[in-house]
């Protein structure tokens, strides 16, 4: 059905050319088409005269801008799996990650019993400023009732969202106060950070976590690893997994710190693009010192040059699982009505002269079920189900054997960590109920946490203890997850670190969930051994 969806404007714009010229030929009762098709010409535009010949002359009242968009969309389907047209009403959403910013109030929430319950004010922002906390429940937007209306996500995003500058008023409940507390808020810039934490392992070793590579990463990185190296750093783990890609230039700078100058970082190329070769500067923090590189299948693209760049040059040890494999470059191009396309315009190549990019000639839907044919085939669990040609081998200047043609492959292979899981956690985990009974807990049990002055006094002495879980189990009870005593067993452990990890996130944000969440990190783990290993052969 969904390749139908994509294939069918194309399809209905063939056939009716064919069936417009066969009319024709056969000499049948039909407009002279001479007037609408400009056959005169060698340079006629076939689908602005077909579009034009649909709009005047179908049976039906059509949706010409809707038409237009989906024949545009097909063409770029047919290309390659990154090529795509992006609707103005949905551009600015997917440029805002990588621009580093949006206009809004400036507050996390989250519904809760039917209610806009902020989870943490931005720190700088607009909320936070005015002395909006976590906890608040936002019961009037401009004066209407949005508490037990069944809002849903987007409604509070469209209600609360705007031009920096204007102003939405507020009002809010806060457990202790009888009576609404009235604001009116300005909207502002709110950051979207792209470096979710930078903290440090152990006295030696720090972890700074890219999520995607956007404007301003650089500088976020930059001031993440300079806090660490004033806490002592000698050693670090940049964790990409999960990160989708985003700016060229900015993996080329994240890449540049750890890289001697003149090193080779990549190169792209296209048909209509001369070969543009990137090399490192002087200007790198990193380049001496143990150095990990944590993948896995959903690190792609900008994520891929920089690990790329650096197996390549022998700098670093890359753990995980294989990558993405996405090795094409786009170029973005907006149209007058602020719809926008993203072009394929080369190919990038990491230093040894590898293209990543796994193959599409099966077609969009093929591609974008490839990640789930990798599982079926055991490729999360076993490094040995993964076969190259050796068409596609290639050598580092220390003569480490690499491949090209699907991803980077890791130097040290981590399998899916499935230790914890059953039928009673999935069921759980797959209705939101681990992380909406985290909310309710800390929500009602506020007060009690009050005494935690610090994370690391709260990470040393909280525990989710087997009342707080039995507590979660009859909670998972009474929103229909299949009693299961076995699988709760087999699961208690997962499910309190992630108790524990969320609890940890209202409180002190990604600065208090990663430490928690990583206790059982088997990649990070493997990283911490390595390093070790490489610390004493360095004595």
């Amino acid at each position: 059905m969904n390749k139908f969806k994509i294939w069918s404007p194309l399809l209905f714009s063939c056939v009716l050319v064919i069936g417009i010229y066969v009319g024709m030929r056969m000499n049948e009762p039909f407009k002279n088409s001479n007037a609408l098709f400009s056959f005169r010409s060698n340079q006629f535009n076939k689908i602005n005269d077909v579009v034009n010949y649909i709009n005047q002359e179908y049976v039906d009242t059509i949706n010409q801008k809707k038409l237009v968009e989906n024949t545009i969309e097909g063409m770029l389907h047919t290309l390659d799996p990154h090529s795509a047209y992006i609707p103005a009403s949905e551009l600015q959403a997917m440029n805002e990650p990588l621009e580093g910013n949006f206009e809004g109030i400036g507050v996390e929430f989250h519904i809760q019993n039917d209610t806009i319950m902020v989870v943490s004010a931005v720190s700088g922002g607009p909320s936070e400023q005015l002395g909006i906390r976590s906890g608040d429940r936002i019961v009037k937007v401009n004066g209407k009732n949005v508490a037990g209306t069944g809002i849903s996500n987007t409604q509070v995003t469209q209600l609360l969202r705007g031009t920096s500058g204007s102003k939405v008023n507020v009002s809010i409940a806060r457990r202790g106060i009888d009576k609404l507390i009235d604001y009116t808020i300005t909207r502002g810039k709110i950051p979207i950070y792209s470096v979710d934490v930078s903290y440090m392992l152990d006295k030696n070793t720090g972890y700074i976590k890219i999520s995607h590579f956007a404007e301003r990463t650089y500088d976020e990185y930059i001031e993440g690893f300079m806090k660490l190296k004033n806490e002592g750093m000698k050693n670090l783990v940049l964790d990409l997994r999960g990160n989708p890609g985003g700016y060229l230039k900015t993996a080329i700078q994240i890449a540049d710190e750890f890289l001697p100058e003149k090193k080779l970082i990549v190169y792209t190329q296209g048909r209509s693009r001369p070969r543009e070769t990137y090399y490192a500067t002087s200007r790198g923090f990193f380049e001496q010192g143990a150095l990990a590189v944590l993948m896995d299948e959903g690190s792609a693209s900008a994520s891929e040059i920089v690990a790329g760049a650096l197996q390549d040059q022998d700098r670093a040890t890359i753990i995980g699982r294989r990558s993405f494999g996405k090795g094409l470059v786009q170029e973005q191009s907006q149209f007058p009505d602020g719809s926008a396309i993203r072009l394929t315009i080369a190919r990038y190549y990491t230093p040894t002269g590898r293209c990543i990019q796994k193959p599409y000639v099966d077609g969009y839907e093929e591609y974008q079920n490839e990640l789930f044919e990798r599982m079926k085939k055991g490729e999360l669990e076993k490094t040995d189900s993964i076969h190259f040609s050796d068409s596609l081998k290639y050598k580092t200047p220390a003569g480490k054997i690499v491949y090209g043609g699907g991803g980077i492959m890791p130097d040290t292979f981590v399998p899916l960590d499935t230790t914890g899981m059953s039928s009673f956690f999935t069921d759980a985990n797959s209705k939101g109920l681990i992380t909406q009974f985290a909310y309710d807990y800390l929500d009602q049990n506020r007060k009690s946490f009050e005494k935690y002055k610090s994370f690391p006094d709260f990470n040393k002495t909280f525990s989710v203890n087997d009342e707080i879980y039995h507590e979660f189990s009859r909670y998972a009870m009474k929103n229909e997850v299949t009693k299961d005593e076995k699988g709760e067993k087999i699961s208690s452990r997962l499910i309190r670190v992630q108790l524990k990890a969320l609890i940890a996130r209202q409180l002190w944000k990604n600065d208090g969930f990663y430490p928690v969440i990583q206790e059982s990190d088997q990649a990070l783990k493997k990283a911490l051994q390595l390093i070790s290993l490489h610390e004493v052969a360095e004595k």
